[in-house]
């Protein structure tokens, strides 16, 4: 972290300068915003960009290997199988902690990896804004690989809209209106052009989907896909929607096979100092000490169904080992000194993958502060300088 950035920052700091940036924000597209938004971005010197990087290098090596997805099949529950996946997904995030290691030094450890898309077109406005609030310096960017906030629209629409026409490309979720990340929705639409859809709204006709744009029945081509099925499952009194694990003439962005494939379920397979050692329940042959440990669900999301304090009883509950996964703790470390207590740091980094590039690229990010036991909004209540964020990287 860059301490002479952080001193600045905290001593230049107003509410008024804050609920200011907070407002332009919001006026993305204003009533959209239900997430909070932390006071401070985070500033990363570049030792510590270096080693998230060349960890996600490591992971993106068991990614392109040969067998993976043989590794990884059982991944993806039986029931959700989509027909016509692709060699790999366009796009993917990895979330890292800021840590200390036992020296003291900070270091990033791995918290998670999916093989979807997050908050990719709203972090274009929010960078930009974020950047303007703080008076970022010329040697920082939100940015990785030398993209900037032109380069980096222009590749997001080489993926998500590849080679169609905007009005045959959608963004799909369920009950769009009422997700968290809605801005996005929003943002995305001003950015490309394309629509979001709700699953209810779209017909099938034989292989081919379809969907109402300003009263015209109109062919989908390319879904921009945001419905995790995980989250479908649960949803009740859906009424007659289609059946998405049908062959359709419809290609995927990313294909939802990949939500299950590079996943918690990947992690077990990973060797790399900033990826903690990561095991599947049934597949541990001695005791470990499970206070070092987190246990984690495969087929779950949003922080869902983990246990932080595991207990023996609680693995005795598991009916099904084969699909939980115990994780060695990572220890947040507590060093974004704000205006109290000090906030520990999460850093989402974006990759892209266009068809003609051999690996993934990284090229924006996110960041998350939290002064909870977890990051989240749960674990955060009636805190301040929390929320989401970005991170701006020292270039160089």
């Amino acid at each position: 972290m860059d301490k002479i950035l952080r001193k600045k920052f905290n001593e230049e700091f107003t509410e008024e300068k804050y609920n200011e940036y907070v407002k332009k924000i919001e006026a993305i597209h204003p009533g959209s915003l239900e997430f909070r938004l932390a006071e401070t971005p985070v500033f990363i010197q570049k030792d510590f960009k270096n080693k998230m990087l060349a960890a996600c290098e490591d992971i993106i090596d068991v990614l392109v290997s040969p067998n993976f997805k043989e590794l990884t099949q059982r991944s993806i529950p039986a029931n959700l199988v989509v027909p016509g996946e692709d060699s790999h997904p366009q796009c993917l995030v990895f979330d890292f902690g800021v840590c200390q290691n036992t020296e003291g030094e900070m270091e990033p450890q791995l918290i998670e990896m999916q093989g979807f898309p997050t908050l990719f077109a709203f972090q274009a406005f929010h960078s930009e804004l974020t950047a303007e609030y703080s008076n970022l310096p010329a040697n920082y960017s939100p940015y990785l690989n030398g993209y900037n906030k032109q380069t980096y629209i222009s590749l997001l629409k080489d993926i998500i809209i590849a080679n169609h026409a905007p009005e045959n490309v959608i963004l799909l979720e369920i009950y769009p209106e009422q997700q968290k990340t809605r801005i996005d929705f929003y943002a995305t639409e001003q950015l490309l052009g394309i629509k979001t859809v709700c699953l209810t709204a779209l017909q099938a006709e034989g292989n081919k989907i379809y969907y109402d744009l300003n009263g015209k029945k109109t062919e989908v081509k390319r879904i921009y896909n945001r419905l995790i099925f995980d989250d479908l499952q649960q949803q009740q009194n859906l009424g007659n929607v289609i059946d998405l694990t049908k062959k359709y003439d419809v290609e995927w962005m990313p294909h939802p096979n990949w939500f299950f494939r590079i996943s918690k379920f990947t992690l077990p397979f990973i060797d790399n100092d900033y990826v903690p050692d990561t095991f599947f329940l049934n597949e541990i042959k001695q005791p470990v000490n499970l206070e070092e440990y987190v246990l984690k669900p495969l087929f779950s999301f949003a922080g869902m169904g983990v246990v932080i304090d595991v207990t023996q009883e609680d693995i005795d509950k598991i009916k099904d080992p084969e699909n939980w996964i115990l994780q060695k703790k990572v220890q947040y470390a507590s060093v974004i000194p704000t205006l109290d207590e000090p906030a520990k740091a999460e850093i989402r980094l974006f990759y892209f993958w266009k068809d003609e590039w051999k690996r993934p690229i990284a090229v924006h990010n996110l960041a998350r502060l939290s002064k909870g036991k977890m990051i989240g909004t749960r674990y955060n209540k009636d805190k301040s300088w929390v929320g989401g964020g970005v991170a701006f990287f020292e270039e160089g």
